[in-house]
């Protein structure tokens, strides 16, 4: 019987962390950059649950995470709508041509 202890919730959850950073760091388009943000949000998520449920009994840290769900949300629905108003003027979501916030 494998027990699943706080350390492997704390290697998940920088595995998932690292992979969001990659994903910011390496792509040129927008939507992958959403991408990594979630993927890096959700590993924060993870974390907050992880150490409420090992080290404090309380609600706290579920509570955290619904706020972080909730921003995450309101994120994901800005920046759609900030790349779709860009590739409705540019034609491109490449963010590497779209280096000014002129119009």
């Amino acid at each position: 019987m494998i027990h699943v202890g706080l350390q492997h919730f704390l290697v998940v959850s920088a595995i998932l962390f690292a992979l969001g950073l990659v994903c910011v760091l390496t792509r040129r388009n927008a939507v992958a950059l959403l991408i990594g943000i979630e993927l890096m949000l959700n590993a924060a998520g993870l974390n907050l649950l992880a150490f409420n449920h090992f080290n404090a009994k309380g609600l706290e840290g579920q509570i955290f995470v619904l706020f972080i769900i909730a921003l995450a949300a309101a994120e994901a629905v800005v920046g759609l709508a900030l790349i779709m108003a860009i590739h409705r003027q540019k034609r491109s979501i490449d963010v590497e041509h779209h280096d000014s916030l002129r119009g």
